[in-house]
């Protein structure tokens, strides 16, 4: 006899509260973190976004972010997808993939735009579609891992239905990413993972080994943003680290690195740490004592 609610919704309902199974135990059926084993190995990255005013102006070219990421002695260089030609084709990822090579430096990943919580209809297939174009760009880089938005909620729709959207996409686009070995990385980027219990109900629902947490470390504006990072880091497979953090208070205050080594090494991370630079000073400039001091930090 089949069951009347089949386990993969039957989970999904558990992990958001949805009405008539309030009394199972959503932390019983939730995806675990991920398991790591030996001394946690942390590898500096540096995010193309830190440069965005000089590609935006043209002043800059992937190619010229690749050295520039060797040239700091970074293991990886992350290559934003907004700073690809609008024309892009499989040769130009192939001469983008053969530059890194040929620089000794890995491609840590990429990040797209798009929003999974549109109702069904052409926008919510456009974005599917955009996100599944990047896991075979990615594919034919050589990189890892996409980072990609959960979105905000729209008029009209609660919080509870816009994560069951948001759920849906990403695990359709998962299902594609996990054929291909891309794993899929969801930024608390504000919208509707704004909190940490809001981001932690939609990664422990959805079901597959190749989504987790795109965990920024400026993101949490709590009133202990290292505390949510804490929780959220067992389930990071990408990190970005902001400069400066500010909690309800507003207050922005330099990161501490330090504290950050700390709690991804108690969670075992085993990953790239990628400085994506978004304060006013000139990036050249700036970046470079960032990156030394997080190679302090993190050794």
């Amino acid at each position: 006899m089949k069951d009347a609610l089949p386990r993969r919704h039957f989970l999904k309902a558990c992990s958001l509260g949805i009405a008539g199974l309030g009394t199972i135990n959503p932390a019983a059926f939730a995806i675990e973190p991920f398991k790591r084993s030996e001394a946690t190995r942390l590898q500096l990255s540096l995010a193309a976004y830190s440069f965005r005013k000089f590609f935006s102006a043209g002043t800059l070219d992937l190619f010229q972010f690749i050295d520039y990421c060797a040239a700091q002695g970074c293991v990886g260089t992350e290559l934003t997808s907004y700073y690809f030609p609008e024309d892009l084709d499989e040769a130009f990822l192939l001469k983008v993939r053969r530059h890194a090579y040929l620089r000794g430096i890995a491609i840590s990943g990429t990040a797209v735009r798009n929003t999974f919580t549109h109702r069904p209809g052409a926008k919510r297939d456009k974005d599917i579609a955009w996100v599944k174009r990047w896991v075979d760009y990615s594919a034919l880089m050589g990189a890892p891992h996409i980072r990609i938005f959960a979105g905000q909620t729209e008029r009209g729709v609660s919080l509870a239905e816009s994560k069951k959207l948001c759920i849906s996409a990403i695990e359709e686009c998962a299902d594609y990413a996990g054929r291909k070995g891309i794993f899929l990385g969801i930024e608390n980027h504000g919208g509707i993972v704004a909190e940490v219990k809001d981001i932690l109900d939609i990664v422990r629902a959805v079901q597959s080994p190749w989504v987790g947490i795109n965990l920024d470390t400026g993101n949490f504006h709590s009133d202990d943003p290292y505390r949510d990072l804490a929780a959220c880091a067992p389930y990071a497979v990408n990190v970005q680290v902001k400069v400066v953090v500010h909690g309800k208070d507003k207050v922005r205050k330099p990161s501490d690195f330090g504290r950050l080594a700390n709690i991804l090494r108690d969670a075992g991370y085993r990953g790239y740490i990628v400085l994506e630079y978004e304060e006013k000073g000139d990036p050249r400039v700036e970046c470079p004592k960032f990156v030394d001091q997080l190679r302090k930090a993190f050794a």
